[in-house]
């Protein structure tokens, strides 16, 4: 097993133990990237940066884990995405 699976591995172990959960936002069109950008700085204190980052994968991907943590964390974040009219999901 090389390091780079040891690591994947560990942190799946880490998060199973710390129960943390995520937010999924997925690619829509209908929202605009500067509107998905300014929700993500607002809702998950993203920097302008991961918030573009975020938006792009989002966009060629179909979908992306925008934050990470525990679940009564992430509820309002969540809703906060929900109401700006984003597509979300914490899982």
């Amino acid at each position: 097993m090389g390091n780079k699976e040891k690591a994947s591995e560990e942190l799946l172990l880490e998060e199973e133990v710390i129960g943390l959960n995520e937010i999924v936002l997925y690619n829509d069109d209908v929202n605009t990237f500067d509107h998905v950008i300014e929700t993500l700085i607002h809702a998950c204190d993203h920097t302008s940066e991961q918030a573009e980052q975020c938006s792009l994968i989002v966009h060629y991907k179909g979908k992306c884990t925008v934050k990470t943590g525990k679940y009564d964390d992430l509820k309002p974040r969540c809703t906060i995405l929900l109401e700006a009219g984003l597509s979300a999901e914490i899982v």
